[in-house]
C-alpha cells in the first residue's frame, strides 16, 4: 500500500492538474510514445515558445483530475502513453496549432488523442479545424480588412451619388 507521503503528493499533483485544466480555455491530449528524444526536445521547445504548458501524465491521475469537470468525456481516450499540452489564455489555439503541425511532420509516429476548448471535448477533426484557424492577430486583421473594404465601398457609392447629382445640376 502506498505511503501517506506518496498519497499526499499524488493528491496535490491531481489538484494542481485539475486547477490548470479548469483555468485554461484549451488543450490537447496526445500519445507521445512514438517520438525520439530529439523530437520530444524540439516539440517541448516549440510548445514553450508558443506559451503552452506540456506535461506527461499518468492516465489514472488524469482521469481523477477531469472527473466531475466539463471535459470528463475525454476519459475514454486516456490509454497508452499520455501527455497534455495546456494552452495559455492569450492564445487558446496554440496547443492545437503546434501539435497538429508536429503530427503532420512526424508521419504517423505521433498521435493526437483528444482535446478541449472552452469546456467542450474535441475529437481529432475538431482539433484539426482549430489548428487551421489563424491566431488572434490574424483574425483581427481579417475583420479590419472586411470592415475597411465595406467602408471604402460605401465611400465610393456615396461619391458616385454625389457625382451623379452634380452632373444633373450642371
Amino acid at each position: 500500500m502506498a505511503s501517506e507521503k506518496i498519497l499526499a503528493q499524488k493528491q496535490s499533483y491531481v489538484a494542481d492538474l485539475k486547477a490548470k485544466l479548469e483555468a485554461s480555455q484549451g488543450g490537447v491530449v496526445f500519445n507521445y510514445g512514438g517520438i525520439t528524444v530529439a523530437e520530444d526536445t524540439k516539440l517541448r521547445k516549440e510548445l514553450r515558445e508558443a506559451g503552452v504548458s506540456y506535461e506527461v501524465v499518468k492516465n489514472t491521475l488524469m482521469k481523477i483530475a477531469i472527473k466531475g469537470t466539463a471535459i470528463e468525456g475525454m476519459s475514454d481516450k486516456l490509454e497508452g502513453t499520455t501527455a497534455v499540452a495546456i494552452a495559455s489564455n492569450e492564445d487558446p489555439l496554440a496547443a492545437a496549432r503546434v501539435l497538429h503541425k508536429f503530427c503532420e511532420d512526424s508521419k504517423g509516429k505521433f498521435e493526437i488523442k483528444t482535446g478541449y476548448m472552452d469546456g467542450e471535448v474535441l475529437d481529432l477533426e475538431g482539433i484539426k479545424t482549430l489548428a487551421t484557424l489563424p491566431n488572434r492577430e490574424g483574425l483581427l486583421s481579417m475583420l479590419l480588412s472586411a470592415l475597411t473594404g465595406n467602408l471604402s465601398g460605401l465611400a465610393r457609392a456615396i461619391d458616385a451619388v454625389r457625382a451623379k447629382n452634380e452632373g444633373e445640376v450642371a
